[in-house]
């Protein structure tokens, strides 16, 4: 089935911190307890201060991490992930290996045919520690510029994946990974 995607190219997508609430609320429980164990005092009150500057410094470097200057960028040639400017992965449309895509969910694995030169686009239920801005829409210009042979769709990816890591097959049973075995 043909995207209906007319999005202009080059079109650029951020990546964002997928657990801002988690780091928040972790930098507000550190303060709190800063607050607590300056208020108590003594001796008891040092691993309230020590555990709340640990909640406060790690939620506030989740929120500042250099991981939300990076971007993707979609043009004509292929996919860019870039921080400042800087390329850090670029991917030709004709070199992607395989998209495992759930368009139902936003999300898709563009494999450049190693993991450093792979990417995930994560959507509802994937787990990642990052998120990227439209996703939505990155996907269906990923799936409208990769070959149709090459992609993949699947109700879940991490379920498809998942079955591709332990060497299970789709309906369940297991396939052979081991080359020796298969000649025999």
């Amino acid at each position: 089935m043909p995207s209906t995607n007319t999005s202009p190219l080059p079109r650029s997508f951020r990546f964002r911190p997928r657990f801002r609430a988690l780091a928040t609320g972790a930098s507000a429980l550190g303060a709190a307890l800063i607050v607590y164990g300056a208020v108590l005092g003594g001796p008891q009150a040092l691993y309230a201060v020590l555990g709340g500057a640990l909640g406060l410094a790690l939620g506030a470097l989740y929120l500042i991490s250099p991981a939300w200057r990076l971007t993707v960028t979609a043009d004509e040639d292929g996919l860019v992930v870039e921080r400042r400017g800087r390329p850090r992965l670029k991917l030709a449309w004709t070199s992607i290996v395989r998209v495992v895509a759930s368009p139902d969910t936003a999300t898709c694995f563009v494999d450049g045919g190693d993991p450093a030169c792979s990417l995930l686009v994560p959507g509802v239920g994937a787990s990642a520690p990052y998120d990227i801005e439209d996703k939505a829409v990155l996907c269906e210009i990923i799936l409208a510029r990769v070959a149709p042979e090459r992609i993949e769709r699947v109700e879940l990816l991490e379920a498809s994946l998942g079955e591709r890591r332990s060497g299970a097959a789709p309906d369940g049973e297991r396939v052979e990974t081991d080359p020796a075995q298969s000649a025999k």
